[in-house]
């Protein structure tokens, strides 16, 4: 399945525009419920029925034990006792359902913002990536994600739960008598009042765990993928103690954490069992003065306490509402953030679209802040030309293959193909147009056959034959254990740099696009490889817009023409010939390499 092709969610239907502003994104929350309010409206019902279920049978348990106290007949309680075992039934296959229910809710939605999350970063990306460390991000994607599921499958139901149940238990605790309830009051209202108490507490631990917590994450990425370097460089104490570092960090934070939702566990369990004791008190007092049958006084505890049950249930959970709103604002984060480049219009222009690639005056930064990396560079390329840009690290070539796939936008200045504008593109149709060949590769966990797919997810097995052949990449890979089926590995470590660039060239030819882009395409190639791959490519570019970085000299002298830039700004352009005559900055860097 290709990226194209992936699904989009059934519902992520809020609009930030539209939701009020809630530092803990809890409006949100709960506007991604609206497209699954049908199984949020079953989940409440089930859970209400459950604890109905549950105080019925519960008192008539009570009511069967007080008039058997006071010496009942027992044929009478026989209904009684069928009717208890029905409800127990009952009850059961409630707490089933809502169990059920609850929980394939929540994953649906998780299932919807684990998607919305993806959209988001491939929308955001590269430049929010720039900023943000991978294991952090991961740990947004993934345990971020999965601190939703208490909210959905544990939180949204219990709150009616916890506001229905006890008002019912309440207004039969009135029919038995009124200063029951008064007795009650006091220490519920207690119970509900003590999560407030410590929101903002709360709040503030929630967002130092998870952002502890990403930075442990973040931590673990790094050392996992560097293992290599840390092994070679003999660093595993260093970097341990980095992680061991951020651990004690994070286990202050969790102590905080565990400490503040201990004290409001202890706080609301006194105040329960103060109202119990209450009711107990008020129960007996009633009771000696006749005011209420002794057959009622444990129906009387039972409803007292299904009147704290709920609501007991539900603090306990908001203990944890800080982490959970902490987790959703850093999932919100990502899904709000605002792109730095957005579709402008929604159809490409009409007509053909001559792969002429044009630079005028650009200017560009990568913040406001930043100096300029590019500075009035202008430069073509041609339909069948291969133009190559040369100059030291830093010296703005990246970035102008950078704004060519329009991963920003110019400052200043235009880039254009066809004489149009990228701007005036769709980002799905500029990426068509474009094929590119990075210098740092990046091979996913799967075949060598689906890597070069990637290309074009269409293409038959022969076709990707014949672009690994054009890539001198047919004879290595026929050579691994299962040939072109043979997994990848992670990063495709499992393959020399050298053949991870001939992969990334093949993916590259598959695609078929009118330009191609090749960032030290051949760098990690040997002379005679690259020798024979230079011929491969000699005989693709013709029609085809080429726009090569190059250091080798090789690379260089098969361009057409070469643009030198440095400091962000084209010094010189022209042929290797021309430019080696001038003697030059392009006649400097090139005697430099030699030296």
């Amino acid at each position: 399945m290709t990226l194209e092709q992936v699904p989009a969610p059934e519902g992520i239907p809020w609009d930030s525009q539209t939701i009020p502003p809630h530092p803990s994104g809890f409006w949100k929350l709960l506007a991604m419920l609206k497209s699954h309010f049908w199984l949020m409206g079953l989940t409440i019902a089930s859970g209400i029925t459950n604890q109905a279920m549950a105080i019925a049978a519960t008192c008539l348990g009570a009511y069967l034990v007080g008039t058997a106290v006071t010496g009942s007949n027992v044929e009478a309680l026989v209904p009684l006792l069928w009717l208890l075992g029905g409800t127990v039934l009952l009850r059961a296959l409630m707490a089933w359902l809502e169990m059920w229910l609850a929980h394939d809710l929540a994953y649906r939605i998780l299932a919807d913002v684990r998607g919305a999350l993806y959209r988001a970063l491939e929308r955001l990306a590269p430049s929010y990536l720039l900023d943000r460390r991978s294991g952090d991000l991961a740990s947004s994607v993934m345990s971020d994600v999965e601190m939703l599921e208490w909210f959905y499958a544990h939180t949204v139901g219990t709150f009616v739960v916890a506001v229905v149940v006890p008002a019912g238990a309440l207004i039969a605790l009135a029919t038995l008598h009124g200063l029951l309830v008064l007795s009650l009051l006091p220490a519920l209202v207690l119970v509900v009042s003590i999560p407030l108490w410590f929101g903002r507490r709360a709040s503030g631990e929630g967002k130092a765990l998870r952002r502890q917590l990403g930075e442990v994450n973040a931590e673990v990425v790094d050392a996992v993928q560097g293992l290599r370097e840390i092994v070679a460089f003999g660093q595993g104490g260093y970097f341990g103690e980095r992680l061991a570092r951020r651990d004690r960090e994070l286990r202050k934070s969790q102590m905080a954490h565990g400490s503040r939702a201990g004290l409001e566990g202890a706080l609301t369990n006194g105040a329960v069992s103060l109202g119990m004791l209450c009711v107990l008190a008020a129960a007996a007092y009633l009771v000696a003065r006749g005011s209420l049958g002794f057959a009622f006084f444990p129906l009387s505890i039972v409803l007292a306490a299904y009147t704290f049950e709920p609501v007991v249930a539900l603090t306990r959970i908001t203990q944890n509402l800080g982490v959970i709103f902490a987790a959703a604002e850093r999932v919100f984060a990502v899904l709000d953030a605002p792109a730095l480049v957005e579709d402008k219009v929604a159809a490409p222009p009409t007509g053909q679209i001559v792969p002429h690639v044009r630079f005028h005056q650009v200017s560009f930064r990568y913040g406001p802040a930043l100096p300029n990396a590019l500075e009035n560079v202008s430069f073509e390329v041609a339909l069948g030309e291969t133009v190559a840009l040369v100059g030291h690290s830093g010296a703005g070539k990246s970035t102008c293959i950078h704004l060519l796939l329009r991963f920003w936008d110019t400052t200043a200045g235009s880039v254009t193909i066809g004489g149009h504008d990228l701007r005036n593109f769709p980002q799905a149709t500029l990426r068509e147009l474009i094929a590119l060949v990075p210098q740092d590769i990046y091979l996913f966990n799967m075949s060598i056959r689906d890597n070069i797919r990637l290309g074009r997810p269409a293409a038959c097995d022969e076709e990707v034959k014949a672009a690994a052949r054009l890539a001198l990449a047919d004879e290595f890979v026929c050579c691994l254990p299962q040939g072109y089926d043979t997994n990848a590995g992670e990063r495709g470590l499992q393959l020399s740099g050298g053949q991870r660039q001939r992969i990334a060239i093949a993916r590259a030819l598959l695609k078929n696009s009118p330009i191609l882009v090749m960032d030290e395409a051949v760098s990690n190639l040997d002379t005679e490889n690259e020798l024979a791959l230079q011929t491969a490519m000699d005989r693709l570019r013709s029609g085809r817009t080429t726009l090569v970085i190059a250091h080798r000299l090789s690379t260089i002298r098969s361009a057409d023409r070469i643009v030198v830039l440095q400091a962000g700004q084209v010094v010189e352009t022209g042929t290797h010939a021309e430019l080696m005559r001038r003697g030059g900055r392009y006649a400097e860097l090139l005697a430099a390499q030699h030296n």
